[in-house]
């Protein structure tokens, strides 16, 4: 009778903690996402400290904070500052979304023939995020960087005030579905496809949300 109910234990739930160990082993690999959530306030992330703990919060409630993780964002040389780069913030790779699919071997890869797409582009919980077509649009994604991850020259704020404002600038976003208005290479950049805008100045959440944006970000593990 013992070994009986001890063979049907194992039938009915070993498999399942065999499931179970297989996800959590899967999500202990993610080492890219984009935020399911922003953090409410248009381009002020509070800098890139701030966007970078959003990153690590979202991370660690997805059972994935054991890792580094920074967000993919540059800021531009103003007051003193030096410009950084997105590129040189994110780690070497290989970078793999919560579903186990590898988004680019490594930074050369990422910033040439990558893959990632609406299908891989996916959030911290292994969820689609919205793209064009969808209602609302969030495919637009705050970069504040050129097509190969490098920073904008001081000048022209593509940055939101080096991700301080909420109000007055704008930020380069990229569309992570590949898809805009035209058939072009911009409209299909994941990381350089159009300045914010909007009649609050260019970083207000509503500026954010009128073009196709929710402030979300594209977050990878350093390490």
């Amino acid at each position: 009778m013992a070994k009986a109910m001890l063979g049907l234990f194992a039938a009915l739930v070993l498999p399942g903690m065999g499931l179970f160990a297989s996800a959590q082993a899967q999500q202990s690999e993610i080492s890219f996402f984009v935020t399911s959530v922003g953090l409410g306030k248009g381009g002020d992330l509070g800098g890139l400290d701030g966007a970078d703990r959003h990153c690590q919060a979202l991370a660690q409630a997805a059972g994935a904070g054991g890792r580094t993780w920074r967000a993919y964002l540059s800021t531009q040389a103003e007051g003193g500052a030096t410009a950084v780069n997105a590129r040189d913030r994110i780690g070497r790779g290989p970078w793999r979304n919560a579903k186990g699919a590898v988004i680019a071997k490594d930074v050369d890869e990422l910033h040439g023939t990558n893959n990632l797409t609406k299908e891989t582009a996916l959030s911290e919980k292994g969820a689609v995020i919205n793209g064009r077509g969808d209602t609302p649009n969030r495919h637009d994604i705050l970069t504040g960087s050129q097509t190969d991850g490098r920073a904008f020259p001081s000048g022209d704020d593509r940055t939101c005030r080096n991700w301080t404002s909420s109000a007055q600038g704008s930020a380069m976003v990229g569309h992570h579905d590949r898809k805009g208005t035209a058939d072009d290479a911009p409209s299909k950049s994941w990381n350089t496809s159009h300045p914010s805008r909007g009649p609050d100045g260019g970083c207000s959440q509503a500026d954010l949300r009128s073009t196709g944006g929710d402030g979300l970000l594209y977050c990878f593990a350093a390490n």
